[in-house]
């Protein structure tokens, strides 16, 4: 332990601390037993007398007994400069005496103790020992004598308090506790900035978001090891005992504040640095509300988020080990000492968070408000094992527990203003070839990725649900379809799930908006069409999700395929059967007196080609992204269309003369029809087919 201790900043007091431990184990294997004072001053005195015998002596004065008294006190008081000078011998027997003094001191309590001779030679040595200290004498630094010197002169003043004893000396015993003092305060803040030694000298470095980065040969490439958590706090086993037995010493000697106050000091600038390594720097509720959101999502918040995390996780679990094994002697003030340490870093974090929370609301927040809140919600049970009772840690819950439903009733608002972004569109022009809306878009993407919050927005509305009944009274009901969404299970699913209710009052609103949208074609066959392509897409988007499939549920889906279908049927109908069929390959009205009016028949032919020819012309511009659709869409086209063609062909062509006259009115094959067929809806206007052919 000794040699272990020798490196911590060359802290005299940490290798006192194991000096004392090693003698004290040979004083506990029984080398010399305790003398009293009486005894330990006699033995002084033979000390005295040999070491004064070893001396040169000097040459006999015939002065006679004058010189004799001289040399006497001469030899004494060198006797006396050698013991002090010889700390090891004369200081570490004088606490022996000092023990034993005390003792008798406690016993007697406040009945006044004669002050014994060896005190001034105690006192002195030590002074002297400061002033070696003071003074930079390594020998002085590496002597355990010093810090047992402190222990027993704490004791000494406190005894003192009820003695009536001499003011020039506790004046003087004063002014070396306060000096010795001085130096134990200094030792303990060089152990305690020991934490920037362990991270300066750590080979590996951290990144921008405060994660551990090894440097590793090439060839290990392929197989990168294990992110390491950070060495929180950074202090090693020696070192922590040292900072325990130091802070014991400063509570003993009345020295508490200003123990705390340097552990405060360091441990704050330790998670300063810590923050700073995160990525996470200090803003006002100002700064936060004008920063630019693309700054806010893509590093401060992120930063944020990991380095609230860490705290939670590393850094406070960390510091709460470190406070509660310094201060063991004191819980109740190692638990004060944690709360305050904490407070000012959480404070800071939720000073961000409120920042963030009172800015403008936008639809594009949300994502990242929810972030923030789920990290918040997921500290606050950690924090709350972290912390105990005092109100300082009350404070905190309090604090983090607002800052959880301010980012909670931001998001309910964003999902308001959501609604009121759908209603607010007020555009007259339809969306060229009824493609699939831009708001449609939006909105499912927008809802699917809610989806992937629903647990935590299920929470929010939940929490929020005072709010949300208040807001959705005054809210007036939704236009459109009528059997849409009317179903038991469905009201019963928002009646029991705040935040399933939002999103169907979302989808109906959509809904209704799409219907609005597609009165704007004159082509009806292009308004089903537009509702076809547009609940094909929120459809997929639904199935796409399993959170919004379980939101909106088995029934809806079902309902919005019904609707599909009558959308498909909608635009057979209009384009195809209407149009086509009933017009152009219409027998009726064919036959006159029981043989075929070619001039009739001729018309139809001429018809049907312009018929095809516009429709192919329009509609192979008309979008449609989603393949499948697409494919069932002119499937279902060919069967309608192709084979009532084939059957009029074989019908009426022979009537028409072969050669020119049907290369004039015969202009498509039934495989024909299939080709051009297989053009439409992939949203690129195709030349007109009369045209290729001429």
């Amino acid at each position: 332990m000794e040699k272990n201790l020798a490196g911590n900043y060359g802290s005299f007091f940490a290798r006192s601390i194991a000096r004392r431990d090693d003698r004290y184990n040979h004083e506990d294997a029984g080398d010399e037993p305790p003398h009293s004072p009486m005894e330990e001053s006699t033995e002084s005195d033979a000390k005295l007398d040999t070491i004064s015998e070893s001396e040169s002596q000097p040459p006999p004065d015939e002065g006679g007994e004058d010189n004799a008294e001289e040399g006497s006190e001469n030899k004494e008081e060198a006797a006396v400069e050698d013991v002090i000078d010889d700390p090891l011998l004369s200081l570490e027997k004088a606490h022996e005496d000092m023990d034993q003094f005390l003792a008798t001191m406690k016993e007697k309590e406040e009945a006044s103790v004669e002050i014994p001779v060896f005190l001034e030679k105690f006192l002195d040595l030590v002074e002297d020992k400061i002033a070696r200290y003071d003074a930079g004498d390594e020998r002085a630094k590496d002597d355990s004598s010093l810090l047992e010197a402190m222990s027993r002169i704490s004791s000494l003043m406190k005894n003192l308090e009820t003695q009536n004893q001499p003011e020039p000396l506790i004046n003087r015993i004063g002014s070396i506790h306060q000096r010795a003092m001085a130096y134990l305060e200094e030792d303990f803040r060089l152990l305690m900035e020991q934490y920037r030694n362990a991270t300066e000298s750590d080979p590996g470095g951290h990144d921008h978001k405060g994660k551990h980065v090894e440097e590793q040969p090439q060839e290990d490439s392929e197989n990168p090891p294990e992110e390491s958590e950070p060495d929180f706090p950074g202090y090693s086993e020696e070192t922590i005992g040292s900072l325990k037995e130091i802070a014991g010493e400063m509570f003993a000697g009345g020295y508490q504040s200003e123990c705390c106050q340097v552990y405060i000091t360091a441990r704050r600038n330790a998670f300063d640095d810590a923050m700073q390594k995160l990525g996470f720097e200090k803003f006002s509720i100002d700064e936060v509300q004008k920063a630019h959101w693309e700054t806010l999502s893509r590093e401060m918040i992120p930063s944020w988020i990991n380095t609230f995390k860490q705290c939670a996780t590393v850094y406070f679990p960390g510091e709460r080990r470190l406070v509660d094994e310094v201060f063991a002697n004191q819980p109740e003030l190692a638990a004060g000492m944690f709360s305050n340490l904490c407070r000012g870093a959480v404070i800071q974090l939720l000073n961000f968070s409120e920042g963030t929370a009172m800015t403008k609301r936008a639809a594009e927040k949300l994502f990242k408000l929810l972030d923030m809140y789920e990290t918040v919600r997921d500290v606050i049970p950690k924090m709350d094992e972290l912390f105990s009772e005092d109100h300082v840690a009350e404070e905190l819950k309090t604090e983090l527990n607002l800052a959880k439903s301010r980012l909670g009733e931001a998001t309910i608002s964003i999902f308001g203003d959501f609604e009121n972004n759908i209603k607010s569109d007020t555009g007259k022009t339809p969306v060229p070839g009824g493609a699939v809306h831009p708001v449609t878009r939006y909105v499912m993407n927008y809802l699917n990725t809610s989806g992937d919050y629903k647990e935590t927005l299920e929470q929010v509305f939940k929490e929020h649900s005072k709010i949300e009944r208040a807001d959705s009274t005054s809210r007036p009901p939704i236009a459109g379809r009528e059997n849409r969404g009317q179903n038991g299970k469905e009201d019963e699913k928002e009646a029991s799930s705040p935040f399933t209710a939002q999103v169907m009052r979302v989808m109906d609103l959509l809904d209704s908006y799409l219907d609005s949208k597609a009165k704007l074609y004159k082509d009806p066959s292009l308004t089903a069409f537009f509702l076809m392509n547009n609940g094909r897409y929120i459809l997929q988007k639904i199935k796409g999700s399993s959170e919004m499939v379980q939101v909106m549920g088995d029934n809806w889906c079902r309902k919005r395929s019904s609707d599909l279908r009558l959308f498909h049927k909608d635009y057979l109908r209009d384009t195809w059967n209407n149009r086509v069929l009933k017009t152009a390959l219409n027998h009726e009205g064919l036959t006159q007196n029981g043989k075929v009016h070619k001039p009739t028949l001729k018309e139809r032919f001429k018809t049907f080609n312009a018929m095809f020819d516009e429709i192919h012309k329009t509609q192979s511009s008309w979008v449609v992204k989603d393949e499948q659709l697409q494919s069932e869409l002119r499937i279902s086209i060919c069967a309608v269309v192709v084979p009532a063609y084939r059957a009029f062909l074989a019908k009426y062509s022979p009537v028409l003369d072969p050669g020119r006259q049907t290369e004039k009115y015969i202009k498509y094959q039934p495989e024909d029809l299939e080709t051009y067929i297989d053009e439409l809806f992939d949203g690129k206007p195709h030349q007109s087919i009369a045209k290729r052919k001429t």
